[in-house]
């Protein structure tokens, strides 16, 4: 009950957009952009034939190896750059001049490089959430207050003990910070790189549905549904956040 009254000002702003799109539609008589029934039709209609679903399992999947893939190597390598000094001094520069290149500047890169099968999305999804990951943990790992490290050093802990024991459990609320950020990305660029590069997936469903007959319903539909999938996947991060083995840290 508390959760449904939380939601209601969201859920009453998201009813007033949708009654202004609807009487929009209407006064402007036009004839190409659906009205939000039209969007619920079009919707239904890809439920019904299947594609609806092939589409999201195929976005889904190459965003769970692109960043699966990134997770297992940016937060070793965060750990490593905040613990190491000398590996922060010779990668960092590095990591900040590619950070802000934007991951669809990537994409004719991917291309000439895998193909236009699967491999080129799930690259760009790797590049455009490695670095949010790796930066994130190596602040995690900086931003651990001193005096805890001292102390467990003072105590005779041996730096193998004190990187286990304290910097990973410290550091943890950071690196799923990192990867909701590297999530959040690797939705963004995978729906971008199958607009261009794919003959599957949502982003391939919107330019399809806009070149094959103009069927705007689709492509109004296919923006809805990535949304609500950005919204439910930034959902189990935030879920993993408040866990009590995350959300621990020294200062409390």
């Amino acid at each position: 009950m508390h959760r449904l009254r939380a939601a209601l000002p969201s859920l009453a702003v998201i009813a007033v957009l949708i009654a202004v799109w609807w009487a929009a539609v209407i006064a402007t008589g036009s004839l190409i952009f659906p009205t939000p029934w039209a969007v619920v039709t079009g919707t239904w209609e890809l439920i019904e034939n299947g594609t609806l679903w092939q589409h999201i399992s195929a976005s889904l999947m190459r965003v769970l190896i692109g960043f699966g893939l990134a997770a297992c190597v940016a937060v070793p390598l965060g750990l490593w750059m905040g613990w190491v000094r000398g590996a922060y001094r010779m990668l960092n520069p590095l990591f900040q001049i590619l950070r802000p290149i934007s991951p669809i500047a990537w994409i004719p890169i991917a291309i000439l490089w895998f193909g236009v099968g699967d491999a080129s999305p799930i690259y760009l999804i790797f590049i455009s959430s490695v670095f949010p990951m790796v930066v994130q943990t190596t602040v995690g790992v900086h931003t651990i207050e001193k005096r805890y490290l001292r102390a467990a050093e003072n105590f005779g802990v041996s730096r193998r003990t004190l990187f286990t024991r304290v910097v990973i459990p410290a550091v943890l609320p950071q690196i799923v910070v990192g990867m909701r950020i590297g999530l959040g990305v690797a939705w963004l660029v995978v729906v971008a790189a199958e607009m261009i590069a794919l003959h599957s997936g949502l982003g391939y469903m919107i330019m399809d549905s806009r070149n094959a007959g103009n069927r705007y319903d689709l492509v109004v539909a296919g923006m809805i549904i990535i949304g609500l999938i950005g919204l439910s996947l930034d959902g189990l991060m935030r879920l993993l956040e408040g866990m009590r083995w995350v959300r621990w840290r020294y200062a409390h």
